[in-house]
């Protein structure tokens, strides 16, 4: 962590969680807190898109799968389609263990897929993957 860090000079990791869970937005704020991560919380894809267009500095996307709405997959799609955002790494998270929606995320440029509940070894294993 620490030759990534001195990488990062004095710029700290800031965490974009996508969620239209409350409870699952806390608890992903929350362990990624704990691992000194700034965290910005939405509740929606839409806001999530609407977000990164006033805040240029983040540095990784963690998104729920099913919202209403749009999608993660809609989300990490659309992400992936803009020249300005596609460079930062997205992660998409599920309760429901789906291998061909996991396969369709990851072929369409996530990072990776987390099952929930996410846990704390979860976070740890994507600070490498962070821009």
């Amino acid at each position: 962590m620490s030759s990534y860090a001195e990488g990062r000079g004095e710029q700290e990791i800031h965490v974009l969680a996508v969620d239209d869970s409350s409870v699952d937005r806390a608890l992903i704020a929350k362990i990624l807190r704990s691992s000194n991560y700034r965290v910005t919380t939405v509740d929606s894809g839409k806001r999530a898109l609407e977000l990164l267009t006033l805040e240029p500095n983040i540095s990784m996307i963690i998104t729920d799968y099913w919202m209403p709405e749009m999608t993660g997959y809609e989300l990490l799609k659309s992400v992936k389609e803009s020249s300005k955002l596609r460079e930062i790494p997205v992660v998409v998270m599920s309760s429901e263990n789906v291998p061909n929606r996991i396969n369709r995320c990851l072929e369409e440029g996530a990072e990776d897929f987390l099952l929930k509940p996410v846990r704390p070894s979860d976070v740890s294993r994507l600070c490498s993957r962070m821009r």
